[in-house]
């Protein structure tokens, strides 16, 4: 008597039976999220703990990072705006970062928390790194790209998203 058994399938425990490339596939997404959450959280703590860069002036300071790059920035408007007040601005982009990684980390609001996320790589890379050369070492760059996906996929699994998107579906309130 043989008995039959099906390879590559596995429980998932969250959504049934998946093969295992179909599981990969869904959850294809969750590294880069895990990744630009962590990084972003500590960006943002980082900048907030940091006793020298939120300063108008001094060595690592918000002030003297925004006034070295401002000439090879390509937008020095952006700059211009941002030294009117260092120090505010400092810690708009420390909480921004702080929202953006949380937001993402738990998929609250997740394509919002993508979108905000990428809005701070490309101001970054319009400034900042605009004159790194050649541009793929820049890394804001890259970090613009990789919030494309996330912008458009949301945080569909593992997420507060998706935990209210099915309450609500349970309830009617949802289709």
């Amino acid at each position: 008597m043989t008995h039959g058994m099906r390879t590559g399938m596995h429980t998932t425990g969250l959504d049934g039976h998946r093969t295992w490339r179909e599981t990969a596939s869904h959850y294809a997404l969750l590294p880069l999220r895990v990744f630009l959450g962590v990084t972003f959280v500590y960006a943002g703590l980082d900048k907030l703990t940091d006793s020298a860069f939120m300063k108008s002036g001094g060595t690592g300071s918000i002030g003297d990072t925004m006034r070295a790059a401002r000439d090879s920035a390509a937008i020095p408007a952006l700059v211009d705006l941002a030294l009117k007040s260092p120090v505010g601005f400092g810690y708009a982009m420390a909480l921004g970062e702080l929202a953006v990684g949380i937001g993402v980390l738990l998929g609250l609001f997740g394509r919002l928390a993508a979108l905000g996320g990428a809005l701070i790589s490309l101001s970054l890379w319009l400034t900042v790194s605009w004159a790194t050369t050649p541009y793929y070492y820049g890394n804001d760059l890259a970090y613009l790209m990789a919030w494309l996906p996330l912008i458009l996929a949301g945080t569909p699994y593992l997420s507060l998203d998706a935990a209210w998107r099915a309450r609500r579906r349970m309830t009617g309130g949802y289709r």
